[in-house]
């Protein structure tokens, strides 16, 4: 629970801002060019976040870094309140990404440490679908606070500061991992851990400690994963953002007489195919989690581009099927990372990977209002189409199988090929 209210905020700040934006863009006037940088701050801020924090996180422990990320989230996201124009706004959503970023690394690395092989799947698919409930309830509380003639986009803005400052208390007092302190020659600690919240007859196969080093995730052995994590999640969240943060102007583009609430209904199917995928991880397994809903996110796209505006029917299937299928397998962007890296890199490696598909998303998102207005909707949805092909591509080129190994077995590539 701990872990997932980090993510939930996460979802909850980089999803409000879709129903924000159009309100707060008439009232302090941004131009469509500001828009797309304001939608992308929160994106490059997790750049920094995660590329920086997740070598923290591996280099001085988790437990520490566990609040401090949500102390940064609870204080800009209030500070939104008060601002009056495009300069404070964008510093303010560029530090919420950094703390977003930030908790990736942390609360995953944390999570994979300390669940059991049988059901780490499912544990690491559940914290994503905490990160798709904080998204669709960001929809819900946006859309109800546009119902007025005025939109109340402040109060959506710092209402993410509630969850956090929940999140941060309750985090407070955590256990450090056991296998980082083992990472780190602290053994006697770690025994003493698992001792008294697991019990004596708890161990760790993984008794050797590691120097950590950002270089170690670049070598021969981890060098393909990285690439790998880092080309899978960036084709999976390109669309998904540049998507969702604008969904209301897409779906006006599209023909929909509600965006708004179109948005909203759009946004519960997301829980769908995460609920499914969190259901079927263990026994479905990764790779087909991965390969499957690219190629029928793809079809989906491209099937949009090309669909007259009179098919409501059609285009509100393609748009829910999208939903479902890349929601679905957004579960494998932090199980894959979790599993392939080992503890001295672990978060290093998420850290780095989460910020490397931030550079994409960031890209498309900031792209996206430019394009709709110079290319048009087809155009928009026919490149996002593409983007899921190349995930595809490389997801069944490259995706190993994980399930049922301990964090060492997988670490060490004997599920498959990497």
């Amino acid at each position: 629970m701990y872990s997932c209210g980090g993510p939930f905020c996460d979802g909850y700040i980089l999803g409000i801002i879709a129903i924000a934006l159009n309100p707060l863009a008439r009232e302090i006037g941004l131009s469509v060019g500001k828009q797309g940088l304001v939608a992308a701050a929160s994106l490059a801020g997790m750049f920094l976040g995660g590329a920086l924090f997740g070598f923290l996180t591996d280099r001085y422990g988790r437990r520490t870094m566990y609040t401090l990320d949500l102390l940064l989230i609870v204080i800009t996201s209030a500070a939104q309140f008060w601002v009056q124009g495009f300069g404070w706004l964008f510093v303010l959503r560029f530090l919420l990404g950094v703390g977003v970023g930030a908790d990736y690394p942390i609360a995953t690395a944390l999570m994979a440490e300390f669940a059991p092989k049988r059901r780490r799947g499912m544990i690491l698919a559940a914290m994503v679908g905490a990160w798709w409930l904080g998204y669709t309830v960001s929809f819900l509380v946006g859309y109800f606070l546009s119902l007025p003639e005025e939109p109340q986009w402040r109060w959506m803005l710092a209402s993410s500061a509630l969850p956090a400052a929940l999140v941060c208390l309750l985090r407070w007092g955590t256990p450090e991992s056991p296998r980082w302190l083992i990472s780190q020659g602290r053994t006697v600690e770690a025994e003493q851990l698992i001792r008294l919240h697991f019990g004596a007859g708890y161990h760790i196969e993984e008794a050797h400690s590691s120097e950590t080093d950002y270089r170690l995730i670049f070598n021969s052995r981890y060098g393909p994963r990285t690439a790998f994590v880092c080309l899978f999640w960036s084709c999976q969240i390109i669309p998904t953002f540049g998507i969702y943060t604008f969904a209301p102007e897409l779906l006006r583009a599209l023909g929909s007489p509600h965006p708004n609430l179109g948005t909203m209904i759009t946004s519960l199917f997301f829980l769908v195919g995460v609920v499914a995928a969190i259901l079927l991880i263990e026994r479905f397994g990764r790779r087909p989690l991965l390969t499957i809903p690219f190629a029928i996110t793809g079809a989906a796209l491209v099937l949009l581009a090309w669909l007259p505006q009179t098919s409501t029917i059609a285009i509100a299937l393609s748009f829910l099927t999208f939903a479902i299928f890349n929601a679905g397998s957004s579960v494998l962007q932090w199980v894959y990372p979790s599993e392939l890296f080992p503890t001295e890199v672990r978060a290093t490696a998420l850290g780095f990977s989460t910020a490397v598909s931030r550079i994409g998303a960031a890209a498309g998102t900031f792209l996206v209002p430019v394009a709709l207005q110079k290319f048009g909707v087809g155009y928009v949805m026919l490149a996002f189409g593409t983007t899921c092909g190349i995930g595809w591509l490389v997801a069944w080129t490259y995706a190993p199988e994980t399930s049922g190994l301990s964090l060492t077995e997988a670490s060490l590539g004997r599920g498959g090929p990497q």
